[in-house]
């Protein structure tokens, strides 16, 4: 009798753990993105606006950091994984999407000069950032590249490298799009785009951390 119950009970329990398979695949549903360059197809991608952000940083009189965001990303990317070198990218963003947590600090960045002077940072209507790429150098590994370009902000346009990688490709679950994410890194001197307010006591390189998704068109 013992026996018996013990492989009814374990009969049952193989019962209820099969049954209960598909509805714990349906709770944790595979990841769209991966990290594979397999699933990278040629082509031409547009930004995803609500999905790619600029994060900038500066340091304050040397006591800390501040920082805050851009959004609202357009361009483009134009890539071949059989030629990766070869992509082309071409993102404007503008600087009025700035984002950060304290009104005061972001009335300070957009707003006028003092009696008509010229405004500490970027003023109520400033322009908008442009980079666009000159050469993509990929790295060893594949998935990293030192992307070299011209930066066009403030009406000044310097050369800037931006150290990217990446991040994952696969359909977008929501727009049923192929869909290409990486991340990046530079470093800017604002006194190259005649930003200079303050300097040096709000420093003068400025940290920025891109993250971007490329929709396919």
């Amino acid at each position: 009798m013992r026996l018996t119950a013990t492989i009814a009970a374990a009969s049952i329990a193989l019962a209820a753990c099969a049954a209960s398979a598909p509805m714990q695949q349906a709770a944790n549903p595979a990841i769209p993105g991966a990290l594979d360059v397999s699933r990278v197809t040629a082509g031409t991608y547009q930004t995803d606006p609500s999905h790619s952000l600029i994060g900038w940083r500066v340091n304050h009189f040397g006591f800390n950091d501040y920082f805050g965001m851009f959004g609202d990303a357009e361009g483009t990317l134009m890539i071949d994984p059989a030629n990766p070198s070869a992509a082309k990218v071409d993102v404007s963003v503008p600087i009025k999407s700035l984002s950060v947590v304290s009104d005061g600090l972001r009335d300070h960045l957009l707003r006028p000069g003092k009696d008509g002077g010229d405004p500490d940072f970027f003023g109520p209507e400033p322009g908008i950032a442009r980079f666009q790429s000159t050469a993509v150098n990929v790295g060893a590994d594949g998935t990293s590249a030192a992307i070299d370009g011209t930066l066009r902000m403030n009406g000044v346009t310097r050369p800037i490298t931006i150290d990217a990688r990446f991040t994952g490709a696969g359909s977008n679950p929501m727009s049923k799009v192929a869909t290409i994410g990486f991340e990046g890194t530079t470093t800017i001197k604002r006194s190259d785009f005649g930003v200079d307010y303050a300097l040096p006591l709000v420093s003068d390189e400025v940290e920025l951390d891109i993250t971007v998704a490329f929709e396919k068109r």
